[in-house]
């Protein structure tokens, strides 16, 4: 199911020890390096010999055979570990390979991803091929396993069967559990939820929690539940509170939740000065986010806020390493770990000209190294184009929801009374109210009402991105809502703005309606010219990816509409049901 059952197998570490012999030459000599040491957090000088994608030594020794071995002179630069990003969500209308390549070129190397949209849109075994093949990229990538679809699922039962979970909870390459969205159901005595935890435990793997505002009392029952990090403290005062119940802190940057600014702030107000316990994240952030940069980001914020730059390149490497005990192969410069290697100008700028990953050069004096070998099949993988045999009709269009959801913030909604008219073919544009539907991919069920608070004047939006991978449509005006959803239909998956019988914007999701299969250069682009459009058109918030994403996230308060119909989330009530087309 894995592959090659170990990392080196022993021919290659004979090898590496015979270069230590002089039997054989390093592939990569890097001479008079000035790099990070993370044990002793001290930066040193020495030389580094790298064979294939593994150092085999650091120290102040020459090799003896230097036979057809590169050799860098490193004078004037200053080296660190490659960056781990341990909460990733590669899906945001970005795919696996588009993400870690644009990442990686800014020192992030390692990954650790969430594995919830392959789950829900092939199953493993589709899945598991493609997380095989994801190995052969220049970069390393690490999995979940999600013990739930933080959503209201109509098959939920078989999705996360216990078989289903065990197989991805056994894989070498899932390193943890969760994240814990479903944590009131784990409260409240799923016994099956806390059965995997354990299970997960057994096999020395993590437990990732999911608890914003979660009081002390809380923190500490996640605790003994299994619980080992969370990603959601807000304020310093939270960072504390779950540095008390002994869990590792994951300090939140991302699109959505911006914090690193306020918690480095207020952290360095309470005197919290010990940062072995924490690590950075992004928290799958939308496109345009990442023009800023990714991993390195953070770091220069945290070095620019007063901590000491080798606690914040340890709070992107060594502490990451160590907490997932794969410390031995990533988060260091020594002997024995993969060559992931980023090449600074110095310790305050932590954006690399040149970085080393898997002991190959992927980017060089600022340039990207261009790879043949990097290419994948996502058909074979069940990431196609969607396929759409049924067409939406008028009279699917109705909308008599005597209430409906309204947006508090880009991702929070709480149910309002309908008073106005819905039963004609468009709304007017002088307030904020509009249809709003959600259709099974299959065209199956649908369940129809209204938004308040998305926009004002946006006429017809279609999208096949959605926590399910269902079809959201939204808008005023019926026509141009199946103007959208025809062409979404026609690009095998989009997000499409029609008005006025025209496209006006449109970002094509051809893998599997939920994934961009284009570089992320042009679809911060694209992403780009969608919130621009939306923008114009009334949308008030910031991110409206989210938005799409969380109309039928059940982790979040209050109303939701799912594969089940409207769904109370505090009452855990389908107050709607889907109706049957």
């Amino acid at each position: 199911m894995n592959g090659q059952r170990y990392r080196w197998k022993n021919k290659q570490i004979r090898d590496h020890v015979a270069v230590l012999n002089g039997d054989k030459s390093p592939t990569l000599l890097l001479k008079n390096a000035r790099y990070l040491h993370s044990v002793l957090k001290k930066w040193l000088t020495g030389n580094i010999w790298v064979y294939e994608d593994r150092i085999v030594y650091v120290g102040e020794n020459l090799p003896e055979t230097m036979n057809g071995c590169e050799i860098v002179d490193c004078a004037g630069s200053t080296l660190v570990p490659g960056y781990i990003e341990p909460h990733v969500h590669p899906f945001q209308l970005y795919n696996p390979q588009s993400f870690t390549q644009y990442a990686s070129q800014t020192g992030t190397t390692t990954f650790i991803n969430d594995n919830l949209m392959l789950v829900l849109l092939g199953g493993k075994l589709k899945a598991f091929s493609l997380l095989d093949e994801l190995k052969k990229l220049p970069v390393t990538m690490y999995w979940w396993c999600r013990f739930d679809s933080q959503t209201e699922l109509l098959d939920e039962e078989a999705v996360f069967s216990n078989g289903e979970v065990r197989a991805w909870m056994e894989r070498d390459d899932v390193v943890q559990g969760g994240e814990l969205t479903a944590w009131p159901r784990l409260l409240a005595g799923d016994d099956l939820m806390l059965h995997w935890i354990q299970e997960m435990k057994k096999l020395n793997k993590k437990i990732e929690g999911h608890f914003p505002g979660a009081s002390e009392k809380t923190l500490a029952k996640m605790t003994l539940l299994g619980a080992d990090c969370d990603h959601e403290a807000m304020t310093g005062k939270e960072v504390l509170s779950r540095l008390m119940q002994g869990m590792m802190v994951s300090l939140r940057h991302s699109s959505i939740r911006p914090d690193l600014p306020v918690l480095l702030k207020e952290m360095k107000e309470m005197g919290i000065d010990q940062y072995e316990s924490m690590m950075f994240n992004t928290d799958g952030s939308t496109p345009g986010f990442y023009e800023d940069g990714v991993l390195d980001n953070t770091i220069k914020m945290a070095i620019a806020s007063g901590i000491p730059p080798v606690d914040a390149y340890q709070m992107a490497s060594y502490n990451v390493a160590k907490y997932y005990h794969f410390e031995h192969l990533h988060g260091m410069i020594a002997a024995g770990r993969i060559a992931n290697i980023n090449f600074l100008e110095d310790e305050f700028n932590p954006l690399p000209h040149s970085i080393l990953s898997k002991g190959t050069w992927i980017k060089r004096d600022g340039r990207e190294v261009m790879r043949d070998d990097a290419s994948i099949n996502w058909e074979e993988h069940g990431l196609s184009p969607m396929k759409i045999d049924w067409d939406l009709e008028m009279e699917d269009l109705q909308f008599s929801m005597p209430f409906g959801i309204e947006m508090i913030n880009d991702v929070i909604t709480k149910p309002y009374s309908v008073t106005l008219d819905a039963s004609g073919e468009s709304l007017p544009m002088d307030h904020d109210e509009s249809f709003l539907m959600l259709l099974d991919r299959n065209g199956k069920w649908r369940i129809n009402t209204l938004v308040k608070g998305f926009a004002n004047r946006v006429s017809g939006f279609a999208s096949s991105f959605s926590n399910t991978g269902d079809i959201l449509l939204i808008g005023k005006n019926k026509k141009d809502m199946m103007l959208a959803f025809n062409r979404m239909k026609e690009l095998g998956g989009a997000i499409v703005l029609a008005e006025e019988d025209q496209i006006v914007h449109e970002v094509p999701l051809k893998l599997a309606g939920a994934m961009s299969d284009k570089r992320m250069e042009e679809l911060i682009e694209e992403e780009k010219g969608l919130k621009r459009e939306l923008k114009e058109r009334g949308y008030r918030f910031g991110d409206p990816v989210y938005s799409l994403l969380f109309f039928s996230s059940t982790h979040l308060p209050y109303l939701r509409i799912t594969q089940k119909g409207m769904y109370d989330v505090m009452k855990k009530t389908v107050l709607f049901p889907t109706i049957m087309r």
